[in-house]
């Protein structure tokens, strides 16, 4: 594949890395107004560093659109008479619904949206798409990309404010649940920095249970809750704190904000 990144900053660049990690592209287009800062990934000899979209466009089928939302606009009409039937958009831009794109660019292109989070850096995102009419022709190819930096998941448009709370927003999430589970750990005797290994650790091997296994949390759950135990004792306590119920209503409030949000503009 013939992959352009226009805008290599933080999420292009590691879209970037995991795209090339894993011999995702033929050839990689990365742009970026200042290209000091990324000039090393030419070492790649695959990889084309350029502050021209344009020509980055040309050379490229795949456009991964990894730029400021106030900018996304410019951009695309500034490359909109460049685009064939052989042209791939991806967007990753928060906020910039499907029929904005097409206003811009036209019905008849194949248009993607993406909602990758932060943990693509790492290779393990969890990213929802959708797409135009047109672009449901492509979205095989938009999930082959991101599977290979995650999981993606293919959903509609209207689920993808709520999407960016479980999935971007959950990132924060279960960061602080892992934080709260090393302050337990330190107050029962660990230190700083084995309890976070603890933390961390058993967190990645309760998601990778569930992954692998296909299984309903409650029947893992039931596997290490023997009657009268410690481990139902502490869930117990933690339910009657509210634990669930806390959980679900930052999850209704971080929806709320962003909708909130989507309103205003």
């Amino acid at each position: 594949m013939k992959i352009a990144i226009i805008g290599a900053g933080n999420l292009g660049l590691s879209i970037a890395k995991g795209i090339l990690h894993s011999n995702g592209a033929t050839t990689m287009y990365l742009t970026k107004r200042n290209t000091d800062s990324i000039k090393d990934y030419e070492k790649y000899g695959n990889v084309v560093v350029t502050s021209d979209n344009l020509e980055a466009v040309k050379k490229s089928d795949v456009l991964i659109f990894a730029v400021q939302p106030g900018h996304f606009a410019a951009i695309l009409e500034d490359v909109k008479d460049l685009l064939t039937e052989k042209h791939v958009v991806i967007s990753t831009i928060t906020g910039f619904s499907i029929s904005k794109m097409e206003s811009i660019l036209g019905k008849d292109k194949f248009i993607i949206r993406s909602m990758p989070n932060t943990a693509i850096s790492v290779g393990r995102s969890m990213t929802c798409i959708c797409s135009n009419d047109a672009g449901r022709k492509r979205i095989d190819l938009a999930k082959a990309i991101f599977n290979r930096m995650g999981h993606s998941l293919e959903i509609p448009e209207e689920q993808m404010q709520a999407a960016t709370v479980i999935c971007a927003s959950g990132i924060a999430f279960w960061m602080r649940l892992i934080r709260a589970t090393t302050q337990g750990a330190i107050q029962l005797g660990f230190d700083a920095r084995e309890a976070q290994e603890l933390a961390m650790h058993t967190c990645n091997g309760a998601a990778s249970l569930l992954i692998e296994s296909g299984n309903h949390p409650e029947e893992e759950i039931d596997k290490v809750t023997t009657p009268m135990g410690c481990t139902i004792q502490g869930l117990n306590e933690m339910e009657h704190q509210g634990l669930s119920s806390s959980l679900i209503r930052g999850i209704v409030a971080s929806f709320e904000k962003i909708s909130e949000f989507k309103t205003k503009n």
